[in-house]
């Protein structure tokens, strides 16, 4: 079978699981999705798992590609996720308002989408610009200044009519601190069913792999890896550094669209869903998985997801049994039983993830994968003196047999950043 053909076919069957999904028949009349996951909340954290891998593939083009230390990322999730409640809502209400259907997401999502992910790409642009001449610690500060300005622009605006000229009104509309409920306060449209969220994130692995292993994505790796001799050869540091960052918010302004109008998910929009510790989150998921890896980041995303699930689950039940030893040691201990009876629980989490980085840091510090992938890239080269293709793979490590040399010799920065140099200019 013709290789156009079989991608063909793969594409049309992947379409149509998706559509089964969101609308297709399944026992007991219920869609797909509903059929495999019969309850509500587990279908939210299903979806709220694929829109967080989103969030960490878009993260780890700056900060595992290119080298870049970016915590701001929740800044641009929340420009793309107000962008796509604005235009989501507005669409629906010029689509006659109603229930919201499947057949109108093709009108709404598709917009909803290109909207998102370009008004963080310009924003993206408007940062990244200035900023990325900066390294390490200054770039960090600069983009969490970025996504706190944008986060309490929007949760300290003055509502109820009071706010004055065309900025503060147009913030006002947002809601402020009680967030945005679509342009007729009932809640924005739920249009990102398990098609849409789904099928982004199919497509967003697919751009971050062939973004990976391209010439672009190994330019990116030589300049993390000795940017002066990246620079030396060629390869533009202020440009690929600056387009990569555009990359990285634009998705991260996509995964904020999906999120706002997710299915199963909150019909409001909150300014305090884009917080440090949202950044954190997304941090945390490329570092668990390693940074650089497409597989790594897809991993990093669920865990997270999951492990925020359990910690919820799980606090009542450690809720109970503080209270009962603050009870049994009242009598003896009455400061430290006050101290058990008011523990923020939610502050649980951070402990969690700090425990579990500093012990992966000790015993792997390259992260769950390093940047090697799950699956091997198969990629044809011709073989010295005319012979013919032979099959490389590609994607267990740096790149192949020569890496794996090059990590060896004793000095495996530089060795390293020489072969992504080399294949830079040759790929």
């Amino acid at each position: 079978m013709p290789p156009l053909v079989r991608r063909l076919l793969v594409v049309a069957a992947v379409i149509g699981a998706l559509v089964w999904l969101e609308s297709g028949p399944a026992p007991g009349g219920m869609t797909g999705f509903h059929w495999i996951l019969d309850d509500a909340a587990w279908r939210q954290l299903s979806l709220f798992a694929m829109v967080n891998i989103l969030i960490a593939l878009s993260l780890n083009v700056i900060n595992g590609m290119a080298g870049q230390f970016s915590i701001g990322h929740a800044g641009f999730v929340g420009i793309g996720a107000y962008t796509g409640a604005l235009v989501a809502g507005n669409l629906h209400v010029m689509l006659g308002g109603g229930d919201v259907t499947f057949g109108h997401s093709f009108i709404v999502m598709p917009l909803v989408l290109i909207a998102s992910g370009s008004m963080a790409a310009l924003f993206g642009v408007l940062v990244g610009l200035p900023s990325l001449r900066l390294r390490g610690d200054y770039l960090a500060i600069v983009t969490l200044g970025f996504a706190e300005i944008f986060r309490l622009s929007i949760a300290t605006a003055q509502t109820g009519g009071q706010a004055e000229g065309v900025i503060a009104k147009f913030f006002a509309s947002l809601g402020g601190a009680n967030g945005y409920a679509g342009p007729t306060g009932t809640g924005v449209p739920q249009y990102a069913g398990a098609f849409w969220i789904f099928g982004a994130v199919i497509l967003g692995t697919l751009i971050a792999w062939r973004l990976k292993f391209s010439g672009w994505g190994r330019a990116l790796r030589a300049l993390r890896e000795d940017e002066i001799a990246a620079s030396a050869v060629g390869v533009d540091p202020t440009r690929y550094k600056v387009t990569s960052f555009v990359i990285a918010a634009a998705g991260a302004g996509i995964a904020g669209g999906l999120f706002a109008t997710m299915q199963e998910g909150s019909p409001t929009v909150q300014p305090d869903s884009f917080t440090f510790a949202q950044s954190f989150d997304a941090i945390t998921m490329v570092i668990l998985g390693g940074s650089g890896s497409v597989s790594g980041a897809i991993a990093g995303g669920v865990f997270v997801t999951v492990t925020v699930k359990i910690i919820e689950n799980f606090q009542p039940f450690l809720k109970t049994k503080f209270a009962s030893l603050a009870d049994s040691i009242h009598g003896t201990l009455p400061s430290v039983a006050d101290r058990l009876k008011d523990l923020d629980l939610n502050a649980l989490r951070m402990v969690i993830y700090a425990s579990v980085l500093i012990g992966l840091m000790i015993l792997r510090p390259e992260g769950l994968f390093g940047e090697r992938e799950l699956f091997k890239r198969r990629r044809t080269v011709f073989k010295p003196g005319g012979g013919g293709p032979a099959a490389k793979k590609e994607g267990s490590g740096e790149g192949g047999v020569s890496e794996a040399r090059a990590e060896g010799t004793g000095d495996g920065g530089a060795s390293r950043g020489a072969l992504e140099i080399e294949k830079a200019v040759v790929g």
